[in-house]
């Protein structure tokens, strides 16, 4: 007994050990414009593909191994020169052994150009995103979201007893209080930022002010941390796996998953789901495997079952999206079997995919 329990320790260490060889560096052709990250994880191939094909198909509507300029989709172009999207740096985080947390900073433009930080976390096991809604108990979700709203609303305040204390303030700071008395602080965990440490989890709330205000804002983003001991009461099973560890791993949700299989059982296809939402809007991204070139999906996830529509192409004369086919599926474990429907001729064809 002594020796199994020596060789299961043994083989835990090797496991850990081989955590902290994963690399990270840019993603070819690096420029000024464009330092994204390449994750290299020797020990575990299907890992480290499963992080970059999130990262670049999520990031730069790029699948690995597409023919082209993997930053092509998001650069500015002749056509559309003010939207654009790049990416200045990135930065690996001091993060427990199953897990890799990264920050990334760039600079998007829509209606006007905006810097922006991204964190992205994945559970090193599986190569999965990790995703907050699967952190927390169910029943422990707002107690947390009061936990971060509370820490932001003493930090405003705080702030806010600075800037009444001026004598004679001036209309910047007159404009700075009502900023700040107007926040909004009700933050949701499923579409709050968040990156892990050492031995804490902090989450990144929104800044209070929108695009036009931003110059008054001095407190910008709240960086609002938790020590993993603090949260332990409201952590699910999977969380305590994850950060004690363990290699243990729990059922997770569909958000942010790739899957793989066929349509028809004879075209290989890649599928990344994305973030199911509370009134349970999906929208995900699928490529046959044989050319690459993303195609998506909007619709929802009611219970364990799918509905999704795929479009075509955008008529400019009728306006809108022409429509291309149906999927209706569903969800069992790590599989979703259903049909894919041809719009047109109203056809058929089976649809079967595997969690990756």
């Amino acid at each position: 007994m002594k020796k199994i329990v020596v060789l299961c320790t043994l083989i835990s260490g090797l496991c850990f050990s081989q955590q902290k060889n994963v690399k990270i560096t840019d993603l070819p052709p690096k420029s000024e414009d464009f330092v994204f990250p390449l994750v290299a994880y020797p020990q575990n191939a299907g890992v480290e593909n499963k992080i970059n094909t999130f990262l670049q198909v999520d990031r730069l509507e790029h699948v690995p191994g597409g023919a082209g300029n993997p930053f092509q989709k998001v650069m500015a172009s002749e056509k559309s020169p003010s939207h654009y999207v790049y990416f200045y740096s990135w930065k690996k985080m001091d993060a427990p052994e199953n897990i890799l947390s990264m920050a990334i900073e760039g600079e998007a433009s829509g209606a006007y150009p905006e810097g922006f930080s991204a964190w992205e976390n994945f559970d090193l096991r599986t190569g999965n995103v990790i995703n907050a809604e699967d952190l927390f108990l169910p029943t422990a979700v707002k107690t947390v979201e009061g936990m971060i709203k509370k820490k932001v609303q003493k930090e405003i305040s705080d702030f806010l007893v600075k800037l009444k204390a001026e004598k004679n303030p001036s209309g910047d700071i007159q404009d700075q209080i009502a900023l700040y008395e107007g926040c909004n602080t009700d933050y949701h965990i499923s579409s709050i930022g968040y990156y892990f440490g050492k031995d804490r989890i902090t989450f990144v709330a929104e800044r209070c002010s929108n695009h036009a205000m931003r110059a008054l804002d001095e407190l910008d983003s709240h960086f609002i941390g938790f020590s993993y001991k603090e949260l332990a009461p409201y952590w699910t099973p999977y969380a305590k796996n994850l950060l004690s560890g363990s290699r243990h791993i729990d059922q997770t949700g569909i958000s942010n998953k790739l899957y793989h299989g066929n349509i028809d059982g004879k075209y290989p296809v890649t599928v990344l789901m994305g973030e199911v939402y509370a009134d349970g809007s999906l929208s995900a991204k699928y490529w046959y495997d044989k050319n690459k070139k993303l195609i998506e999906w909007h619709g929802k996830l009611k219970g364990n079952h799918i509905s999704l529509t795929e479009s075509d192409y955008y008529s400019e004369e009728a306006r809108q999206w022409m429509l291309k086919g149906f999927v209706e599926a569903g969800l069992k474990g790590n599989t979703i079997t259903g049909t894919w429907q041809d719009y047109k001729t109203k056809k058929y064809l089976k649809l079967e995919l595997e969690e990756l």
